[in-house]
C-alpha cells in the first residue's frame, strides 16, 4: 500500500526488473566485452567474538579453535599462493576486507596495495554482523571503515560487501548516502543494474555465489578440478554472451579454501585460461562502477527501466 511503512514491506523494491532484449548496450572501456573481476575476501575472525542474537559467529560454543584456526590459516599461508597465482594471471584483486585486518596484518594490506589492488569493506570482522544494530549504530561502522582503509592505504571505499551478507532495512540508502558507490550484496544480475536508494546513484554490482569458493568447498562439495571447469565455463557463457552488450564476471575467494595447496594449482588454471583471451577486460570493481557511470549506461539503464514500467506495468 502507498505510504506502507518501509520495514512492514514484504518487497523492499530495491531494483527493477529489466529483461535482456530491452537493456541498453553497455561498452566496456577498449571496446572489451566482458569484465572479469576477482574478489578475495580477506578476512579476520574473532577467537572469542561478541554474541548476536539473531546469528552465533561460529558452530560451536565458543572458543572454538577448529574454525578460527582453520580461517587463520588464509591470512598466514593461503594468501600468498593465491597472489602469486593471481600475478601470474595479469589480475588486481579488489580485496573484500573485514577493516580489522589493517591492525592485525598490516604486511597483507601492504603487499596488496603495492600490487594496486582495491580495497572495498567487508565490514570491521567477519565475526561481528549489523543485525540488530540500529541506523546511527551502523552508520558509525560505515564511517569506521571509510577512515581505516583511507589511513592504511589512501584509498577511498567504493564498494561494499556486509559481514556475511547481513543487512536491514536502511542498509543501501545509508551506504549510498556515505559514499559507497556499488553493492555486493545482491545476485541478482550479470551486469551492473541501479539500486533504489534515497540519494545517489548506487549500483549493485555482479558478485557470483555461483563462483564462491565457500559456496563450491563447503556447501558443494567439489573437488578442486571441478572448480576450475565451473570457473571456466562461467566465463565461457558469459564471454558468448558478452557479443551483444558488456557482462561482469566475478569470482569471490577466500584464501584459506582456494590457497590450500591441493586446490591452488587448479584456480591457477582456470584464471590463466581466462588471461588467454581476447576481449577480456581484467579490472576491479571500483574501475568497473566508474566506467558504467562515466558511459552513461546507468542514466540509459534507468530510462530504458522507466519505458518497460510504462509499457508493461511492471516493476
Amino acid at each position: 500500500m502507498a505510504g506502507e511503512d518501509q520495514t512492514l514491506r514484504s518487497d523492499l523494491g530495491l531494483y527493477d526488473y529489466l529483461p535482456w532484449p530491452n537493456r541498453p548496450k553497455i561498452t566496456w572501456p577498449g571496446n572489451k566485452k566482458l569484465a572479469v573481476w576477482i574478489a578475495p575476501n580477506i578476512e579476520f575472525y574473532e577467537y572469542d567474538p561478541p554474541d548476536n542474537p539473531t546469528r552465533k559467529p561460529w558452530a560451536r560454543p565458543n572458543p572454538d579453535v577448529l574454525q578460527y584456526s582453520h580461517r587463520d590459516y588464509g591470512n598466514r599461508a593461503g594468501w600468498q599462493r593465491m597472489m602469486a597465482a593471481m600475478d601470474a594471471a595479469g589480475f588486481r584483486g579488489s580485496v573484500s576486507l573485514n577493516v580489522a585486518l589493517c591492525e592485525h596484518h598490516p604486511e597483507i594490506i601492504k603487499a596488496c596495495a603495492d600490487r594496486g589492488w582495491e580495497f572495498f569493506s567487508h565490514g570491521i570482522y567477519n565475526t561481528r554482523y549489523v543485525y540488530n544494530l540500529d541506523i546511527e549504530q551502523e552508520r558509525a561502522i560505515i564511517r569506521d571503515a571509510f577512515e581505516t582503509v583511507r589511513n592504511h592505504t589512501g584509498q577511498e571505499l567504493a564498494g561494499w560487501l556486509s559481514p556475511a551478507l547481513s543487512n536491514n532495512f536502511w542498509t543501501m540508502d545509508i551506504l549510498s548516502e556515505a559514499g559507497i558507490q556499488y553493492t555486493c550484496d545482491m545476485f541478482h544480475d550479470d551486469q551492473p543494474m541501479p539500486v533504489h536508494v534515497k540519494t545517489g546513484k548506487l549500483i549493485s554490482m555482479p558478485y557470483s555465489l555461483e563462483m564462491n569458493d565457500v559456496i563450491v568447498y563447503n556447501t558443494q562439495k567439489v573437488t578442486p578440478r571441478h572448480y576450475a571447469e565451473i570457473i571456466k565455463r562461467q566465463f565461457d557463457q558469459l564471454y558468448k554472451d558478452a557479443d551483444d552488450s558488456g557482462m561482469v564476471m566475478c569470482i569471490p575467494l577466500h584464501p584459506y579454501l582456494v590457497g590450500q595447496p591441493h586446490r591452488i594449482e587448479a584456480f591457477a588454471e582456470a584464471i590463466s585460461y581466462i588471461s588467454g583471451h581476447e576481449g577480456v577486460w581484467q579490472t576491479t570493481g571500483r574501475e568497473i562502477a566508474q566506467a558504467y557511470h562515466a558511459s552513461g549506461a546507468y542514466d540509459a539503464m534507468k530510462k530504458a527501466i522507466a519505458s518497460h514500467q510504462d509499457e508493461w506495468g511492471t516493476r
